[in-house]
């Protein structure tokens, strides 16, 4: 069975995750900094900024393959893959520059949590 829908998604955040990932190497090297954030605010968030992404991507990404092996709807895919790719890149740009709440970084959050909560009940009802 293929899951082009899910692969596609994956790619897409898995090279999103990456570049976060090389960010805090860049940072690390820049500031000094070769282990934890050194007390250091800004270092803390680049930092937070991939692990928010690597703790949040995969629970995403593991529900849509599971609905689309399951037969799930190609457009809640879609939709659920596009709405997780905005809502990171929305994270990332609201906490790049500050650490204080703001558009970016709520708004990224919520929908975030909001695509994982639709993915697990459409599993949910797609299984029941």
């Amino acid at each position: 069975m293929l899951v082009s829908l899910t692969a596609l998604y994956a790619a897409i955040l898995a090279i999103m995750v990456t570049a976060l990932a090389i960010n805090v190497t860049v940072h690390r090297a820049k500031l000094g900094i070769h282990v934890g954030d050194g007390n250091n605010p800004h270092m803390l968030r680049m930092v937070r900024l991939h692990g928010n992404a690597a703790e949040y991507v995969p629970l995403a990404l593991v529900l849509m393959l599971v609905y689309e092996i399951n037969g799930g709807s190609h457009t809640a895919l879609h939709v659920s893959g596009l709405v997780l790719v905005v809502s990171r890149l929305l994270h990332v740009l609201g906490m790049w520059k500050t650490a204080n709440p703001n558009f970016g970084r709520v708004s990224g959050q919520g929908l975030t949590w909001l695509t994982i909560a639709a993915l697990a009940a459409l599993n949910i009802v797609k299984v029941v």
